[in-house]
């Protein structure tokens, strides 16, 4: 809504207050020709073959204009440079070939309606916000602005830094326009919470029917509205998504995409020229240098940059050079044309809490929780033979720490996959779990960002080295035991995430509280990482983390006998209902 009604993206009215721009006015007869352009329908470029007059002007004008040999210029065909190549033909003109007039004609009309898309986004609302009826959520105000960016610019990257809600804009996009069906596309941890979020967020009439994608072998798919793949699935289904009919693609950490040449990058490729909105996600859009974002727009708009050859010739340090010389002056580009927005969390902190909880619902491997709990079950039907009441609550005890570090183990590569996209982006880290079991398997999954440990099995002197080579910034994560926190400082840290729960909010506060301090002048973001099944789903109810995704309560009094007694007696009720379940053959 232009912030009392809803802004129509589609309207009739396109023109500029006095017509098109200059640049794109027709170019009418003209008495003398200085050469001949045509369509490469291959190379997908528009050529001129003409004076050397014109070429060489070409070639020195226009960063997107490439072309071998003398008499020869290559433009792309992307809509913005064909405005390039209309202003050089005002001066200059040409004569088309006759079979590519049609087609002239189309891709004229085509830049001309860009233009004035990018000159109506100027004047369009800074704040959009979807309809009541189709979303179930409310934005922030820069949320709001990342929605009205998003409207006016059908192809773009949205590169807010992590936390700062790209997934609830994207859905609100949706919800904005009614495009469905969607195509989602994401890293395998993240399927299940996009699942939940889009079911949590978007309510078009008739309700929300989700799909997630299954296997490399096309199938026929169902009737829904939300399609869900991971990246690993997309060369399987090549040729097969790309007719399915979608009018939205979103690609959630598009930096998956940074390489081009592969199957994945190649299908992603064919899905975003088949959809009407493209929309990439990443805090973290360029890795080991400036080139790969090429790779990056190619996909959310084809030859937006250029080709490879005029964008590093006029980008990068040289021909074929992967290194961006100004990185500052293409980030600036990106954002001016509406391809990029960027938000990091200092430019909106007035307008964020000072600890921000998020639960996040990730993958877990089902085959070995099985396997980890036959013990167990095998433990839950032994009890149900004692009757002495210590022997039963050792059991009980033994029970439900085995079940809960099945749980840590069965996510444990799922968390890790996380942390390690939050590594990437550049955030400090606390990792919080439970059982050493679980921490030995961080260490070895996130064994190349040299992670610190405190788990209390480290002597004094282990402990200081492991606290001040995080606090010095000598390495980024801190993987920490719940209960062995108490008393550190460790406020150097941007995040906290949870890959263990406890049964104690009080446990869960305190362990924030390490890296968040009163009169910080920073937001925290703490995230819970909670599976589909296993002790998850119980300590989510003790602790308030199904109420909603931004927790409003979570042990932030100082936790009094009552208090401790609620969670233990959840923690009993727990047992006693796994141990039913187990002994009538569930797995939990």
């Amino acid at each position: 809504m232009r912030e009392d009604s809803f802004y129509q993206e589609d309207q009739e009215e396109m023109d500029f207050p006095a017509g098109y721009p200059a640049y794109l006015r027709e170019v009418g007869p003209a008495e003398e020709t200085y050469g001949t352009l045509s369509y490469n329908r291959r190379g997908k470029c528009w050529v001129i073959k003409g004076e050397p007059c014109v070429t060489e002007l070409a070639k020195r004008l226009f960063p997107g204009c490439a072309g071998k040999g003398r008499g020869v210029a290559r433009f792309t065909a992307h809509r913005r440079i064909i405005g390039d190549l209309n202003w050089l033909m005002l001066r200059y003109p040409l004569e088309i070939k006759e079979s590519d007039r049609e087609k002239w004609e189309e891709a004229l009309q085509d830049a001309r309606a860009y233009a004035v898309r990018r000159a109506q986004s100027l004047r369009a609302p800074a704040r959009v916000t979807p309809p009541e009826t189709a979303f179930r959520g409310q934005l922030m105000p820069f949320q709001q602005q990342g929605l009205a960016f998003l409207l006016n610019n059908p192809r773009a990257l949205l590169a807010d830094e992590m936390g700062l809600g790209k997934t609830v804009q994207a859905l609100s996009l949706v919800a904005a326009t009614g495009g469905y069906p969607v195509l989602l596309v994401c890293p395998p941890h993240l399927i299940r919470n996009w699942q939940r979020e889009a079911q949590r967020f978007l309510s078009p009439e008739g309700g929300l029917r989700v799909h997630v994608l299954r296997g490399l072998t096309p199938y026929e798919l169902p009737e829904a509205d939300f399609y869900i793949v991971h990246y690993l699935l997309l060369r399987g289904w090549k040729q097969a998504l790309p007719k399915a009919g979608f009018r939205t693609v979103i690609f959630d950490e598009i930096q998956e995409l940074r390489h081009a040449g592969t199957e994945k990058y190649s299908a992603a490729s064919l899905i975003s020229d088949a959809c009407d909105r493209v929309v990439g996600l990443s805090g973290t859009p360029i890795y080991n240098n400036g080139g790969e974002i090429w790779n990056v727009i190619n996909i959310l708009d084809f030859h937006f940059l250029g080709d490879w050859e005029s964008f590093t010739r006029e980008w990068c340090y040289g021909y074929n050079s992967a290194i961006v010389a100004k990185p500052d002056l293409l980030g600036e580009h990106l954002r001016r044309e509406g391809m990029m927005l960027r938000r990091t969390k200092q430019q909106v902190l007035s307008e964020l809490p000072p600890k921000r909880r998020l639960v996040q619902e990730i993958d877990w491997d089902d085959e070995l929780y099985r396997q980890l709990m036959i013990p167990v079950i095998q433990r839950a039907r032994t009890l149900k033979e004692v009757d002495d009441a210590s022997r039963r609550a050792i059991l009980e005890d033994q029970i439900s720490q085995e079940e809960r570090q099945a749980t840590g183990i069965a996510k444990a590569p799922y968390v890790s996959a996380f942390v390690r996209t939050l590594l990437d982006g550049g955030e400090s880290v606390l990792l919080f779990a439970h059982h050493h079991k679980v921490m030995d398997l961080y260490k070895k999954e996130l064994k190349a960002y040299r992670p610190a440990f405190i788990t209390g099995r480290e002597n004094e002197k282990q402990k200081d080295e492991a606290l001040n080579r995080f606090m010095s910034g000598r390495t980024n994560l801190c993987v920490i035991s719940l209960r062995s926190a108490s008393g550190l400082n460790l406020q150097r840290a941007s995040c906290v995430v949870f890959g263990e729960l406890d049964w104690s909010p009080a446990v869960h506060s305190q362990a924030e509280d390490r890296a968040h301090r009163i009169g910080q002048a920073d937001s925290l973001l703490c995230y819970y990482l909670v599976s589909p099944r296993g002790s998850d789903q119980d300590m989510q109810e003790a602790l308030g983390l199904k109420v909603s995704q931004f927790i409003q309560l979570m042990g932030d009094e100082t936790p009094d006998e009552e208090k401790q007694w609620m969670a233990q007696s959840s923690a009993r009720e727990h047992v006693r209902r796994l141990v039913e379940r187990l002994t009538e053959g569930g797995d939990g």
